[in-house]
């Protein structure tokens, strides 16, 4: 599967900077369960989705290749 540039500069834009608040938000709530500060089973699972989101994101806004427009989802931006 060749990965096409199938986002316009907007897009990429979006993506890359809420890739990189994702990533942010990942990284304060690992810090918050690191350090027990609030004792929630699940905030691991939390960050871990936050920072795989966010990669994917700063992945999609860098290369200009939407994952959901590859197969066929229409996204507005």
């Amino acid at each position: 599967m060749v990965m096409e540039c199938n986002i316009d500069a907007r897009g990429k834009a979006l993506r890359l900077f809420g890739g990189l608040a994702s990533i942010v938000g990942g990284l304060c709530i690992a810090g918050v369960a690191y350090l027990d500060i609030v004792e929630l089973p699940y905030l691991w699972y939390a960050s871990a989705g936050l920072l795989a989101g966010g990669s994917l994101g700063v992945f999609e806004g860098w290369s200009g290749w939407c994952v959901a427009r590859a197969m066929g989802i229409w996204t507005p931006i």
